[in-house]
Order: structure tokens, then sequence, then C-alpha cells
């Protein structure tokens, strides 16, 4: 059997029915902000958003990887080049040696050739170097052009799934205000122990501490209550407040018309 404490406490006669009226009407209100605030929680733009933050994330990380590799590569191209510049210079001061040194003792004169050959047998594997750097610079090159317009789309998108985001929480935010006006409202035509009593249950059961009671069953948990305790529970003075023998909720009858009796 479902609980019967009497009149809404706090209310006598006609108002512990507009009591009961009023406790329904702050539900409603109380619902509608629980959805409006999931709405905003689940709003398709923040899911996107977060995808697409993510996937730019992973691109940003992507070209880091190749232009440091990129710098690396171009650090040794640069290495290779003054190494090369250093061997050209050497070689040129040697053949002027010899060339000024034509009286030279043999043994000196072939010294100064031997290191001529030496530098440039050391030159052309430093172009061969070189040019194997060309080639792998070359994808890595073609992969940070493709990766920078990757991120610039992923930021547009970016941006525009933010503004997108940002004016359909501010929708959210103004209806919110408003419920939450109308929530003060309601609220305040509530008796004081009614509405402790509903907020505890509220807070316990899911957002739900009141339920309509249409027919025999109870709008909170959508469960049936028996005949006889339906019957019973429209004979009570108008105002009693009862509660579901399932749920424990407040139970508010309604008539056929879907209104407080």
């Amino acid at each position: 059997m479902a609980d019967d404490v009497g009149p809404a406490p706090g209310a006598a006669g006609g108002d512990a029915a507009s009591a009961l009226g009023s406790l329904l009407r702050l539900q409603d209100l109380d619902t509608a902000i629980s959805q409006l605030q999931h709405r905003r929680a689940s709003l398709p733009e923040r899911q996107q958003l977060a995808e697409v933050t993510e996937a730019l994330g992973g691109v940003v990380r992507r070209v880091a990887e190749v232009a440091a590799a990129r710098d690396d590569l171009l650090r040794r191209q640069d290495a290779l080049e003054v190494q090369r510049a250093q061997a050209s210079s050497r070689q040129k001061a040697i053949e002027q040696h010899m060339y000024a040194a034509r009286g030279a003792a043999s043994r000196d004169l072939q010294a100064m050739d031997e290191e001529i050959r030496q530098l440039q047998h050391r030159a052309e594997e430093m172009e061969d170097a070189e040019i194997e750097l060309m080639i792998a610079l070359e994808p890595l090159d073609v992969e940070l052009a493709t990766l920078t317009d990757e991120r610039r789309r992923l930021e547009a998108e970016a941006s525009t799934l933010g503004d997108s985001l940002a004016s359909a929480e501010g929708e959210i935010e103004r209806e919110l205000g408003q419920q939450g006006t109308a929530r003060v409202a309601a609220a305040a035509a509530v008796p004081a122990e009614l509405r402790q009593r509903y907020d505890a249950l509220r807070a316990r059961l899911g957002g739900t501490g009141a339920a309509r009671l249409v027919g025999n069953r109870c709008g909170g948990c959508h469960l049936e209550l028996p005949a006889m305790e339906v019957d019973r529970i429209h004979r009570l003075p108008p105002g009693a407040v009862v509660t579901c023998e399932q749920c424990g909720r407040i139970l508010v009858p309604q008539s056929g018309t879907g209104d407080t009796p």
C-alpha cells in the first residue's frame, strides 16, 4: 500500500491540492532542465570537435616528427657542403703549391699528388652522400606539404565546429536560464517541508521525486498499482500526499484530462 501522509505539509484544503499541482510543475521543470543539461553535454558538435581536435593533434605530432627528420638531413647536407668546400680549398692550395714547387723533390711532389687524389676521392664520396640526402629529402618534403594542408583543413574545421558548438550551447544556456527562472517561481509555490521531501527523493531516485498517477500506473516507475489501492487513493481528501508503494515517489492523481483533481 502506498504511504498516506495526509495533506501537503504547510497547506490546507484547496491550497493542498494547489501545492501538489505546483509540485508537479516543479518536477516538470526539473525534468526539462535535466534534459537540457544532457543535451548540452551530448551535443554532436562537441563529439565532432573532440574527434577533429584529436586528429589535429596527431597531424601536429607527425609534422614535428617529419620536420625533425628533415632538419637532421639538412644539417647533414650543410655539413657535407662545408666539408666539400674545405676539401676543394685544400686541393686548390696543394695544386698551387705543386705548381710553385716544380723543382722540389720527387718524393714531396708524389705526396702532394697522392693527397690530391685522396681529396678528389673524398669529394666524390661526399657528392654521392649529398645525392642520397637529396633523394631522402624528397618524400619528407612531399609528406610535410601534405601534412601542412591537412593541418590547415583540420584547423578550419575545428574553428567552424567551435563556432557551431558555442552557438548551440548559447541557445541551450538561454533555455536553461528561462527554465531556471520558472523553477524559482514554481519552487516558491511548494510548501517548504514538501519541497524538502521532494528534493530528497529526487536526489535518491534519479531526478524524479514526484510523479503523476494516470489510471493505475505510476509515472515515475511506470508500474501498475492494484485497482483497490488506486481507488483508495482517489477517495483521499484533495491534496493528500501519498507515495508509490513500488518506487517511493510522491504520487499526484490525475483526472481523465491529465489535470490534478
